[in-house]
C-alpha cells in the first residue's frame, strides 16, 4: 500500500472512531431518557392505582351511605305518626274514664261509639296496650310508681297498673305506670 492509501485508511479508522464515541454518547444519553421515562411512567402507574383504590373505597362509602339513608327513611316513615298518636291518647284515656260512669245511658251509648271509633283507629295504626297487671316487672314496658308487700303477689310483679301504657309498632310510646311488688 501506498503512503497515501495508508493515511486515508488510518483517518477513517479515527473518523470511525470519534463517530463510535458520538454514537455510545448519544446511546447513553436515550438510554438515561428511557431510564428516566421507565420512572416517570412507574410513578404514574402508582398514582393510577392510588386513585382506583381511591375511587373503590368512595364508592363503596357511597353504597354504605344510600344503605344507612335508606334505613333512616324506612324508620321516619314507619314513626310518622308517632306525635299525632300520642295526642289521641289522652283524649282516649278520657273516653275510657267516662264510660266507668253508669248514669246516663244515651251518654254512655255515644261516649261508647267515640271511645271505639278512638280505639280502631289506634289500632289501625299500630297502637297496642301494654298488659301490666300480674304481669314481670319490665323496665322497657313499666314505670314504677310505688312499690308494696303483697302475699298475693311475687316478689318484681306489678300488682296494680294505675295508668295504661301503649307501644306504637316496636316502640314504647307511654310506659305503664305501675305498683309493684316488693318483698
Amino acid at each position: 500500500m501506498t503512503d497515501e492509501k495508508k493515511s486515508e485508511t488510518e483517518v477513517t479508522q479515527e473518523d470511525l472512531q470519534l463517530d463510535y464515541d458520538e454514537l455510545l454518547e448519544e446511546f447513553n444519553k436515550k438510554n438515561e431518557e428511557i431510564e428516566k421515562l421507565k420512572e416517570d411512567l412507574e410513578r404514574q402507574e402508582a398514582e393510577t392505582q392510588e386513585y382506583i383504590s381511591l375511587s373503590q373505597r368512595l364508592q363503596a362509602d357511597f353504597e354504605n351511605f344510600k344503605k344507612i339513608t335508606d334505613k333512616q327513611n324506612k324508620e321516619i316513615i314507619k314513626f310518622a305518626n308517632e306525635n299525632i298518636i300520642k295526642e289521641f291518647l289522652d283524649c282516649y284515656e278520657d273516653f275510657g274514664r267516662a264510660l266507668e260512669v253508669e248514669n246516663d245511658e244515651n251518654l254512655r251509648e255515644g261516649i261508647e261509639l267515640t271511645y271505639n271509633k278512638f280505639k280502631d283507629i289506634l289500632t289501625k295504626e299500630g297502637v297496642e296496650e301494654i298488659h301490666a297487671k300480674g304481669e314481670k316487672f319490665d323496665l322497657n314496658k313499666h314505670e314504677a310508681l310505688m312499690v308494696q308487700k303483697s302475699d298475693d303477689v311475687e316478689n318484681g310483679y306489678v300488682i296494680e297498673e294505675l295508668m295504661k301504657g301503649y307501644m306504637y309498632k316496636d316502640k314504647v310510646l307511654k310506659y305503664s305506670k305501675v305498683i309493684v311488688c316488693k318483698k
